[in-house]
């Protein structure tokens, strides 16, 4: 009888605590732990990404704090970590735990092994070792290429935020963009500037944008992708033509809305390295400020895209974000002071004064000069130029690159957890250049050349950090490459080939507004070219 009732009684309990979702043991198999990340060496609590691993190696899901793969369905890697951007209590299984942590990409993983068997409150204080340090450097970052889909907007305020905040971004550019059907749930696109700028925090700070852009079909290449950052209202329309908008012709140049931003102060970045037909033509027309490279994929390479334009004296700066969603590390370097606006750090973009990477942290000088501060010599002599990078995962090598050819490697040295390569070079310049300092570039599927796979960051992305160029002018001469300035004049040939047989037109004044930008492109390339009169 006695243990007829005691069954009785227990399943009672197991159907209440059912009923209003208790878990009866979880008080006894759990502890409570205060969890915080702090600067090792000023002692402060600081941002970061924590993981948590049981006895059995396996990663422990936290419910208590945002998961940073939140969105990302396809990428095993960043759904280990989750964010930690202020001390947090937080219940763990009672058993021995496995503690990782670091904070944006310039600490050390720190871990820590804890035994949480017999407690049932813990505090526990991960100390992260800073190894370099971008803001006291003078240095400010931005991810320019960001949009949400499938959240809410309580759940986008606290992505956008807590991402941006454990990666260690400084500036977010949040931009708006139209697909046809598809873009109902794109929550991004519901902020209006105000409120974007309401979010911002001490550590980071966002903006607006959009993405303008046309394709000849839902995902294929079109005339391309721009984005229009810091702009006071829509450029319309947003997307141009049938293929995205199912609707209307393909009678819109990308130049129009490019024009338009620029006319309300708006900076232009072309996006995804050179897919697209449009970027050739705006570039020489000077219609452009920054080149955004593996922003959502890795269509092509550099060679593909910066040093073309470089190879004809073009300073393309470069820069990069990450399209849908907070994917990477991704960001893009300038010099800024601690108090600057989106628009000044935009007008440091446009300068050439940047870098990119989703890991590895440059320093690059010529001639004791800055990034992509122009050096003119009058006659052939040497330059000095001094490079570092510094970062958490092996990056292999540092590389010097002259109109696209390595020219010095230098290989990585470990530095307490984290590894280190450092060149100090004297270059013989014989005749006009441009230089630049990367890391090993990541595979790009369109480039046979580029098929060697770099090493992954935290997240499961290959690493990859390049600075804009710095020209090397002898004698008042820029570099000039005849073979590749052919090659432009081509593609944009081509480009109206492909266009005049694919387009949709009402009318001819349609068709010659499309065409006639590259008309315009191609004269303005054999204008370079007869300035440039071959050796």
């Amino acid at each position: 009888m006695r243990w007829a009732l005691a069954a009785t009684a227990a399943v009672l309990l197991l159907m209440m605590g059912t009923l209003f979702g208790v878990e009866p043991t979880s008080e006894t198999e759990t502890c409570s732990v205060r969890l915080s990340l702090v600067d090792a060496e000023s002692e402060e609590t600081i941002p970061g990404l924590v993981r948590v691993k049981g006895a059995d190696g396996q990663t422990i899901s936290l419910p208590e704090l945002l998961p940073r793969g939140q969105g990302l369905d396809d990428q095993p890697a960043i759904q280990e970590w989750s964010t930690l951007v202020r001390p947090e209590t937080v219940r763990f299984p009672r058993e021995v735990l496995e503690f990782s942590a670091f904070s944006g990409i310039e600490t050390e993983i720190t871990t820590q092994t804890v035994d949480l068997r017999d407690k049932a409150k813990a505090e526990i204080t991960l100390k992260l070792h800073r190894f370099y340090d971008a803001r006291h450097a003078g240095l400010q970052n931005a991810n320019t290429h960001v949009h949400v889909r499938r959240l809410t907007r309580p759940e986008t305020d606290r992505y956008l935020i807590e991402s941006s905040t454990a990666d260690g971004l400084d500036l977010v550019f949040v931009s708006y963009l139209e697909r046809a059907d598809d873009d109902v749930d794109y929550i991004s696109n519901k902020y209006t500037r105000d409120e974007l700028h309401a979010l911002n925090t001490d550590h980071v700070h966002f903006d607006n944008g959009e993405e303008h852009r046309h394709n000849f079909n839902s995902g294929g290449e079109g005339f391309g992708h721009v984005m229009l950052l810091s702009i006071p209202e829509l450029v319309y329309p947003v997307s141009i033509g049938p293929g995205i908008s199912k609707t209307g012709t393909d009678g819109i140049p990308l130049q129009r809305g490019i024009e338009r931003a620029r006319e309300m102060g708006g900076t232009v970045i072309w996006c995804h390295n050179a897919w697209g037909l449009e970027d050739i033509p705006n570039w020489l027309a000077g219609r452009l400020h920054a080149n955004n490279i593996f922003d959502g994929g890795s269509r092509g390479s550099y060679a593909h895209s910066f040093y073309r334009y470089w190879n004809v004296g073009i300073p393309v700066p470069v820069s990069t974000g990450t399209d849908w969603f907070i994917y990477d590390f991704s960001r893009v370097y300038v010099p800024a002071p601690d108090q600057i606006t989106p628009e000044q750090w935009l007008d440091q973009l446009a300068a050439g004064h940047s870098y990119i990477t989703n890991g590895p942290l440059l320093e690059f000088t010529v001639n004791g000069q800055g990034i992509g501060e122009p050096i003119e010599i009058k006659e052939p002599g040497d330059v000095t130029i001094v490079g570092r990078a510094v970062g958490r995962v092996d990056f292999e090598r540092l590389e010097l690159v002259r109109n696209g050819e390595v020219i010095e490697s230098i290989s990585t040295q470990p530095e307490g957890e984290h590894l280190v390569a450092t060149m100090n070079v004297t270059l013989p310049i014989d005749g006009p250049c441009w230089v630049a300092l990367r890391t090993p570039p990541p595979s790009a599927p369109i480039d046979p050349d580029m098929s060697t796979k770099t090493p992954l960051n935290e997240y499961g992305r290959e690493l990859f950090s390049h600075t804009s160029a710095t020209f090397i002018d002898v004698g008042s001469r820029r570099v000039f490459d005849h073979e590749v300035a052919s090659s432009l004049i081509k593609d944009m040939q081509d480009s109206q080939t492909f266009i005049g047989d694919r387009g949709t037109f009402a009318d001819d004044s349609e068709r010659q507004a499309v065409l006639s930008v590259y008309d315009q492109g191609i004269a303005a390339m054999q204008e370079r070219i007869a300035d440039h009169p071959a050796d």
